[in-house]
Order: structure tokens, then sequence, then C-alpha cells
């Protein structure tokens, strides 16, 4: 099943040289944990092996990798000329609408003669469900759980994917700079978040694997919320948040605005998640473990007195991302207990909020590369709240 209109990884995000290096590397680890053949299902783990990229993995989709052996891809009939288009692998096995899923992944296994080997899968994926696990090991024997071996290579970029995560800060820029302009008295959360997502877009960037978070008024102390069409009425605060994506690889961003008159708890907490997100991002250097920029930003936020505005992890690792979610936080966190070090090449989103709960949330965020000395955040907007007369 071929199409000379479209050619061999011709959207590819990556030269095919890349993708060698990262199969190698994925191989070896496979060979460490003994296994045979890995069953890699996440769409992020699938992009980061193969560039295989489309909204429509909620459809079943797999990468056969065998330890010895050209890889093997089912897909979805639908998907065949994007996969052709996005990736380098030769060996697609192409299933219909009518056929079962499960089914056809396990004649395949079968047809390779890999039903007897060890075989693992990246339990992880947001789409993998239970029947679909449990069907594959009634139908094949045990199938050993592989979660976290690929996610283990994602952790520290390399210089192109810092490249693509570089230009996504410059798209979160841009419709941030955006957001915070259309910041006014009888504007709406709608006006606001169709100027960030609408100049982010133009910037660049693609689909983000999650929508801004975008609240004013009391709705901004419900932590996630998203816009309602409410408009911005005097002595209103502004909560917005928002993600870029290039080829996949993501960066965030939060700020936030405030007409009006500011009352002092607020001016306190906010000055508070300054102190916070510096002292985070001092804490940031190889060798150090994941928990010291958490444990540098609780401190001043235990001081300060708002250990129960600030309930969460300082920050969590980011890249390539799929819908629901724009982070990588399933592969890596900031937060006590961490003990992974940090290492040059690594990236993380640090969402520094605190909220009174129902009233209002102040907070600030950046996207950083750590590097050899310490980290370097990637945008340049002013972390101070922006405060705009009523």
């Amino acid at each position: 099943m071929t199409s000379d209109s479209v050619q061999q990884g011709s959207e590819s995000a990556f030269p095919k040289q890349e993708y060698d290096g990262r199969v190698a590397r994925a191989r070896a680890l496979l060979a460490k944990a003994g296994i045979d053949v890995m069953v890699v299902t996440g769409p992020e783990n699938i992009f980061y092996l193969t560039g295989q990229q489309t909204p429509g993995y909620y459809t079943f989709q797999a990468l056969l990798l065998p330890l010895e052996g050209e890889p093997a891809f089912v897909v979805r009939q639908l998907e065949y000329f994007n996969f052709i288009a996005n990736t380098f692998i030769a060996n697609a096995q192409v299933y219909q609408d009518g056929d079962q899923p499960v089914n056809f992944l396990v004649n395949v296994i079968k047809d390779r003669s890999w039903a007897s080997k060890r075989i693992a899968i990246d339990k992880r994926g947001w789409f993998l469900p239970v029947a679909t696990y449990e069907a594959l090991q009634d139908k094949l024997g045990t199938v050993h759980d592989g979660a976290g071996i690929i996610e283990q290579l994602r952790i520290v970029k390399s210089a192109a994917e810092l490249e693509k995560i570089i230009t996504a800060a410059s798209y979160v820029e841009a419709g941030m700079r955006a957001g915070l302009t259309a910041v006014k008295r009888g504007a709406s959360e709608n006006d606001l978040v169709s100027a960030m997502v609408g100049t982010s877009i133009a910037a660049g960037s693609e689909y983000v694997g999650m929508e801004p978070l975008v609240s004013v008024g009391r709705r901004s102390g419900v932590p996630h919320g998203t816009w309602r069409r409410r408009r911005i009425g005097a002595d209103d605060p502004a909560f917005l948040e928002m993600a870029g994506s290039h080829d996949r690889y993501h960066a965030a961003l939060m700020r936030s605005a405030w007409i009006g008159a500011m009352p002092q708890r607020a001016i306190d907490m906010e000055m508070t998640c300054q102190d916070g997100l510096s002292a985070a991002l001092e804490a940031i250097k190889p060798g150090a473990l994941c928990e010291a920029p958490h444990l540098a930003c609780q401190r001043i936020i235990d001081r300060a007195g708002y250990t129960e505005n600030f309930k969460k992890r300082v920050g969590y690792s980011i890249g390539i991302a799929f819908a629901p979610d724009w982070g990588e936080g399933g592969v890596l966190s900031l937060y006590t207990g961490v003990t992974t070090e940090l290492r040059p090449g690594m990236t993380f989103h640090l969402p520094v909020a605190m909220r009174d709960f129902g009233q209002f949330t102040v907070g600030v965020s950046e996207t950083v590369i750590v590097t050899e000395t310490g980290c370097r955040p990637l945008s340049t907007i002013n972390r101070s709240i922006l405060r705009i007369a009523g």
C-alpha cells in the first residue's frame, strides 16, 4: 500500500538519524530489563521513537519494537498516510475499522514468532484501557510492565529537541503578551483567550496538549478554571496560563494581572510567589536533586505563612505532549522525595501559584532549560503582576 504523492518521512520532525539513535538507546534499555519485544502505545513515546503524530491517537496504535530486527507499526487505515509522512518505518500493519485492534495486534506478534518472547508494554499511556491490557494478557500470557523505560530517554533533551522547545516558548511569549494587553475592565475571559491563542497560532504554534487556563474575578480562585465568558469588573484579578507547541514540543507560561485596587493579602501572596519562584530557579543546577527547587520554594512560602495556599509540586518536566496534558508530569516532577539528579538538557515548567480559594489566584511561572551552571528561563516577560488602574 503506497502512494507516490506521500513520501516517507516528508513531514518528520527530525531526520532519520535522530530516530535511529533513539531506537538504539531504547533497545539497550530493553536488553538491560530482559525484554525481547516492547509494545509502545503512549502517543508521546511513539512520537519520540518514530515521529508519528496525529490527533487520531484516540484510536489504537502501537509500535512493536523488538530487541533485534525491524520494528512494526500497527495503525488504523485512516492514519496510514499520516504515518508514512511522519515516520521512516517501512513495516506498517494496517487494520480496518471493522477489525478488532487487539486481535490484529496479537496476530502481528504471532506472525513474527514473537508470542513466545518476553513481551512488555508501556502501561503508563493515557490510551491503554484496562480491557486492552487484560485482552493481551489473555491471548499472550504474561505481558510485562515496561512503564518508564522509554520515558527515561525523554528526560534529557537533545540539542535538536531544545531548539524546538525554545521555539515553542517564543509562541507562548507572543500569546501571553497579547493576553496581558487584552486585560481591561469589561473584557471577557473569552476575549483574553482569543487574543492569547490567536496570537500564538499566528506566531507559529500548532495545537497544544491542553487548553489555556484563564479566569477572572472570584472564579480565578478555583484551580484549573477555564474561560466561561465572565467579564472583568472593578478590582478584579485575572489569571492567565497557556502553552505553545512546535513539532509537539511544548513550553508553558503563567502570569497574573489585577484591575483596580489590589487587597494587601493578594499583594503579599504575589510577592511570595515571586520570591518562591526565584528561590526555585536558583536551586536548579546540575547534580542537585529534583526535590531541591520545590523545597527552596516551599521554605519561602512556609516562612510567609501561606503553607495552606500552596499544596502542589513546584514544577514538572515539559517537552513532548499530546492532549490531555501539555507537560510531562508523569515523567518527572520537582517535588519532595523526588531524588533524581538534575542534568543539563532537562526542561521544566515551574508554575508557582497561590490561591485564596474561591476569591483569587496570583501566580507566575517559567519554562527553563537546565544548563551546565544553573538554568535558563525562556521568557522575557516581566514576572511581576500586571497592575491596571480601575
